[in-house]
This record gives structure tokens, sequence and C-alpha cells, in this order.
């Protein structure tokens, strides 16, 4: 099969299995999707979404987090692993947007990459999700299922959301990407699908 036909095959099936894909992280804002994006490292998005609740009572707002000392804020995520880093991060980002951009996050990839603990793949999320531009994030799922269906070959991230990029048009990216997570999780875990989900029966024959 054809690298082109591979791909229409993987986009039906994930239209099919997820219409209308949502961002797993709660949130209510531009501001509070970033917090939670950048909580998600090395963390899963349930536990990240049981601790943000409490945490947004007492800090919803870059002012509000801003007047935070780190050491405050570190309760509040202690379970979402690399809490003194997280807290640090965080008061300090909320810190820049409250001083630099008037407590509003700043809708460019340089400029939410300039902030502390801010990657790529964090900015491009909140680019996508939260200001509708164009991006197509790679986390641990879609690099895996870019390779497993033989999508992308590349042995980085960057790489491999290069290769989905020249894929798909710009205007599936979004749901695209949420498809990608949500079929991982629910279909085709990293050991492997028993029996093959309905994408690897297809592909992996």
């Amino acid at each position: 099969m054809r690298l082109a036909q591979r791909a229409e095959l993987v986009a039906a099936e994930l239209e099919r299995a997820f219409p209308d894909p949502q961002v797993p992280l709660k949130h209510r804002d531009a501001f509070t999707l970033l917090v939670a994006v950048m909580l998600s490292a090395r963390c899963t998005d349930a536990r990240v979404n049981t601790v943000t609740p409490a945490l947004f009572k007492v800090a919803g707002t870059p002012q509000a987090m801003a007047a935070m000392e780190p050491q405050e804020l570190r309760p509040f995520i202690a379970t979402c692993g690399l809490a003194d880093s997280k807290a640090l991060h965080l008061v300090q980002t909320a810190r820049i947007l409250t001083e630099r951009y008037g407590g509003q996050v700043p809708a460019s990839f340089e400029e939410l990459e300039a902030l502390p603990g801010v990657g790529h793949k964090t900015a491009s999320v909140v680019m996508n999700q939260a200001f509708g531009f164009p991006a197509f994030p790679v986390d641990t799922h879609i690099f895996r299922l870019a390779h497993r269906w033989s999508l992308s070959n590349g042995n980085t991230v960057q790489r491999v959301e290069t290769d989905l990029k020249r894929l798909y048009p710009q205007a599936m990216w979004g749901k695209l990407h949420l498809r990608f997570i949500l079929w991982g999780r629910s279909f085709c875990p990293a050991r492997g699908c028993t029996p093959l989900c309905a994408i690897c029966s297809q592909l992996l024959r």
C-alpha cells in the first residue's frame, strides 16, 4: 500500500472512531491550558486533571500564580512528578506573563517557547487548541503510532512532526493530533494490540 493510501486509511479510521475529539486536559482559557500542558510532562492527563481543580481555585490566573512562591505551589502539584521544577517554572512563567504580556498568553511559537518550562510540543498544543493556529504536536503516542503504521521513520519527534505535516493538510492537524492520542490510549497500546486494532489489522498484514 502506498504511503498516501496508508495515511488516508489512518485518517478515515481515526475520524470514524473519534468524530469530535476534545482536549483531554481540563482547562478554561489559554493560561489554564498552558499550565495543564506544562504539568503533563512525564505525567498522565488523568493525573493532571485531578490536581488542577484545586490549583486553579487559588492560582487560576497569571496574576494569582505570580503572587505565589514555588514552595507554596508545590503541594498542589506534588503528585504530578518533577514537582519542584514544575512549580518553579510555573511561577516564573506566570510572572513573565504578568509583567511582560499584561497577564495574557502570547500567541506565537517564539514567545511561548521562550517561557520557562515550555518546549515546542507544549507551545504547539497551546497555539493550536487555544488560538487555532495550525500545529501538529507529537507526543509519545503519536511518535509510536506513526512508526507502527509506517507513516514516518524519523528517529526524532521533530522529524515525525515534519513527516505527518507533509502527509496531511493543515486543516486536519488539530483534530488529527487528538485522534492519534485517543486511539493510542484506547486501542493500540505500546506493547501492541491483541488482537490487532482496526488500523493495524489492515496495515500490518
